[in-house]
């Protein structure tokens, strides 16, 4: 079985490849680049350095959000693009799910934050148990504050991954009073692995879609349509 990973859904440009229960291979870039630009050259370079057919795939994997609106346009267009190319279903993996499935075999609570700006985020709460992943509490936008009482009320030791650790660590160093750690470069950002690992999951559970009827999760109105419905609410 091969799963094609896509992840667009933050800063971090991510293509990869599974096998069976083998990374074949992975390309993530996060640094300033525009996913629109590199995704495509990304999945380019690791299909010939593999030596793969692409048309021999038997599902792609996406980030379907929550995360950047455009980055999850981008990610969900290369997607449908590739499926309805090569009559190939879609795999819509939520973004949270993938940032926990990096830290596969943790022990205690998995809690990825993603920084939704205005003091919110997006975010899960996870844990593995009974051999998979376990969702405590679905992906969500919530005020970091309201998430930290969550968690302090579940009594657990938690596990912090995602791009909003940076933007809140102060808060979460403040106001935590269960044990807690960050995790480590490696693993504390979108990874298209962990999507086409997920995804793997998820293709052998029956959980895909026709290509042509993907779109992304936002969970939440754009910036511009919030300020639009705010000025709209003023008039």
């Amino acid at each position: 079985m091969k799963i094609l990973g896509i992840d667009s859904s933050g800063l971090v440009a991510s293509v990869a490849l599974v096998q069976d229960d083998i990374l074949m291979a992975e390309y993530s870039v996060n640094y300033k680049k525009t996913h629109s630009q590199t995704l495509m050259p990304m999945l380019d370079e690791i299909i010939k350095m593999t030596d793969q057919d692409l048309s021999e795939i038997n599902a792609i994997a996406v980030a379907a959000g929550p995360g950047s609106f455009t980055g999850l346009r981008i990610g969900s267009a290369t997607a449908k693009g590739l499926g309805l190319a090569l009559d190939k279903p879609i795999i819509a993996v939520p973004t949270c799910h993938a940032l926990a499935y990096n830290l596969w075999g943790v022990d205690g609570l998995i809690c990825p934050i993603m920084d939704a700006r205005r003091n919110q985020v997006y975010t899960g709460i996870y844990e593995f148990a009974h051999g998979g992943l376990n969702v405590i509490r679905d992906q969500d936008a919530m005020d970091i504050h309201y998430l930290i009482d969550i968690l302090n009320g579940l009594g657990k030791s938690v596990t912090f991954t995602g791009d909003g650790v940076p933007v809140y660590e102060d808060i979460i160093k403040t106001e935590m009073k269960t044990d807690f750690q960050f995790a480590p470069p490696h693993m504390n950002r979108q990874r298209a692995g962990a999507v086409a690992a997920l995804g793997k999951v998820y293709f052998m559970q029956g959980i895909m879609e026709p290509a042509g009827e993907h779109s992304p999760i936002y969970l939440r109105k754009s910036q511009a349509e919030r300020e639009r419905d705010e000025k709209l609410a003023g008039e």
